[in-house]
């Protein structure tokens, strides 16, 4: 299995032989792929003083006195939010201190909120503090579409009884 074999005494060159041209359908994929977004970090030593705004990820380890409005926000242990919180998804292990609308929210046992939370998923793990009111958003309804109305039918003729005598 291991044995060492003979060698023999001409050596040949090793052949390279170029790779497949990419098809024009491998080059749009790769086109459409985007790198991967990364979350932008506040460490535990920033203090913001003002709102911050995005569409991408955030995770805030240090302070902010403003509101925070991304696409996905996770408050750390050290964190520490005072306004209000705009997210697709919230994740909080630290502390907010206002309200939070989400669709997404999540507690866990080491996060503190002080708040409203408006949510269409709430989770909490033990040991999470929370005040404030729960609020569930509810999505609109769809309009029903009134119901066709049926052919109307003409009146009956009613026949009056008339007292038997007898």
């Amino acid at each position: 299995m291991f044995s060492k074999q003979a060698k023999s005494g001409s050596k040949t060159p090793a052949r390279i032989e170029p790779l497949p041209a990419p098809t024009a359908a491998a080059q749009v994929d790769s086109q459409r792929r985007a790198p991967p977004k990364v979350a932008s970090l506040l460490s535990a030593d920033l203090t913001i003083e003002g709102g911050v705004t995005g569409e991408g990820e955030l995770q805030i380890d240090g302070v902010v006195k403003g509101d925070v409005r991304v696409g996905r926000l996770t408050v750390g242990e050290t964190g520490h939010v005072e306004g209000g919180v705009y997210a697709e998804v919230v994740e909080v292990r630290g502390r907010v201190v206002g309200s939070i609308t989400s669709k997404q929210v999540r507690l866990y046992g080491t996060s503190y909120v002080d708040g409203d939370i408006t949510h269409e998923q709430l989770a909490m793990e033990t040991g999470a503090f929370f005040q404030g009111r729960s609020l569930k958003f509810q999505r609109p309804a769809p309009q029903a579409q009134p119901a066709p109305t049926a052919p109307q039918a003409e009146p009956l003729a009613i026949a009056q009884a008339k007292p038997v005598t007898g």
